[in-house]
């Protein structure tokens, strides 16, 4: 068996083993490999919307400052080497080779090892760390898989915690309520670590605050300690003005401390992913990087680097133009919250004119489907549901049957993502527009599809 087969086979067999929080295995893993998560700084993203836009902008930003630094994130859209960027570079599939044959070949070495079958994602979180530190990162930036308090990321002690918006998702592993999911994604905050805050929910945010006053830690949070003032929104992305510190209408352009109060000001900042809520995602990163201090006149370097790092931030699968007559987009919103959040873009930015919306609509089974549709469908003006080929995917003519139930009645259902795409198609006009959503499992689909591009490593993903 020629080495590609051999890493290729291994990885797709750890996919049997599923989902099992928990840091005991990624613990042995890492230590087999000689502790590589120690070799470098980084900053440790949490949440449950937001937090792969947020994760990208800090590492843009670092990239700017002249950081060698790598990305860290879950899950891709097209092909597995999107989870691992050094420089924002994907790792080629040779790499992966290379570095699934090493972390297995620890995993044989080890006696105390021996017979240890990690999840898919622990043995990828070994591999991104084992290259990072091959590669002489200076700065790492790891998004969690799910949670945070058991995920296999939260090895490593963070010079910032950041947590994204906190909503309902992933109930049968985070817990029911939105306090039991805060709890579990606040497991990544560490003592004496700063931690950044999105736009929290009272409840989530009473335990973020709780769980900081307990470990010492100073907490930024949005809407507070710094804002963005949104000046534009297109298609293209967003433009606002950043502001952070006490004293929001004395700061300037550059930033100065005065009485011990630190005030910053950075207007015109431009995000390329569009929507309204990007502002948020991209201030959470521009705090992040701030608080790092790299550059420790916090005037004018600081902003040129922030500036051009968040200009130069590239994230597929957030509203991504995928093909034009008609207009083609993706995106991976698979929770009520991301949904609304996507809804508010399209009618803001994307649905005037009279232009219709042709929604093609793929969920898991294990997500609230009816607060998805009940956000989504309302501006469309035909749906087609379908399935990515994915166990946990709700069969279309389910989804078709509950949207009817709710009162939709223009809709359509396809056995394929690549059929649903050709159906939207023939009901779209030139003018119209096409959105591809429900899950990144969809999104993914539908860009190989369409991009007619993928290969062996394309299907590598976590499963239930």
């Amino acid at each position: 068996m020629n080495r590609f087969r051999e890493a290729l086979d291994y990885l797709y067999s750890l996919q049997k083993y599923g989902i099992k929080l928990g840091l005991e295995n990624i613990r042995g893993l890492l230590a087999a490999l000689g502790n590589p998560e120690r070799a470098f700084r980084c900053i440790h993203v949490a949440g449950t919307n937001g937090k792969g836009s947020t994760s990208a902008a800090i590492a843009s930003i670092l990239g700017a400052a002249g950081k060698k630094t790598g990305l860290f994130t879950s899950p891709h859209l097209l092909n597995f080497t999107e989870r691992i960027r050094i420089d924002g570079d994907e790792i080629t599939e040779e790499e992966t080779v290379r570095l699934a044959l090493e972390v297995k070949e620890a995993i044989g070495k080890v006696e105390a090892l021996r017979g240890l079958k990690p999840t898919f994602f622990e043995f990828v979180t070994a591999m991104a760390l084992l290259e990072f530190r091959r590669r002489g990162v200076e700065w790492a930036v790891l998004e969690t898989g799910m949670g945070g308090r058991l995920d296999s990321t939260n090895v490593v002690v963070p010079e910032v915690s950041v947590i994204t918006p906190v909503g309902i998702d992933h109930r049968e592993f985070l817990g029911q309520t939105l306090r039991e999911i805060a709890f579990e994604k606040a497991g990544i905050i560490k003592r004496g670590v700063p931690v950044v805050l999105g736009p929290q929910k009272a409840e989530a945010l009473k335990t973020f605050e709780e769980t900081a006053a307990r470990n010492s830690s100073s907490l930024h949070l949005y809407g507070r300690d710094f804002t963005a003032s949104i000046t534009d929104s297109s298609a293209d992305g967003v433009t606002f003005d950043y502001t952070c510190g006490d004293n929001k209408e004395d700061a300037t352009a550059y930033g100065w401390v005065e009485g011990g109060h630190q005030f910053f000001s950075y207007p015109g900042l431009f995000f390329p992913l569009a929507g309204d809520y990007q502002a948020a995602n991209a201030a959470a990163a521009v705090r992040a990087v701030q608080i790092l201090g790299l550059d420790k006149g916090a005037g004018v370097g600081e902003q040129v680097f922030i500036r051009g790092g968040l200009n130069k931030t590239a994230l597929p699968g957030r509203l991504e133009l995928i093909g034009r007559a008609p207009e083609t987009r993706l995106d991976g919103a698979h929770n009520p919250e991301a949904a609304r959040a996507l809804a508010g873009a399209l009618s803001g930015l994307f649905l005037t004119g009279g232009r219709r919306l042709i929604l093609v609509l793929g969920i898991m089974a294990d997500k609230d489907v009816e607060g998805i549709m009940g956000a989504l469908l309302p501006l469309a003006w035909k749906t087609v549901f379908t399935a990515p080929a994915y166990g946990r995917a709700a069969r279309p003519g389910e989804l078709k049957a509950r949207a009817q139930a709710l009162g939709f009645q223009k809709t359509f259902s396809s056995a394929t993502v690549a059929g649903a795409i050709a159906k939207a198609k023939s009901l779209a006009g030139p003018e119209d527009l096409i959105v591809v959503t429900g899950s990144f499992y969809t999104a993914g689909e539908a860009k190989m599809v369409l991009k007619r591009a993928g290969g062996e490593f394309s299907r590598l993903r976590e499963t239930l």
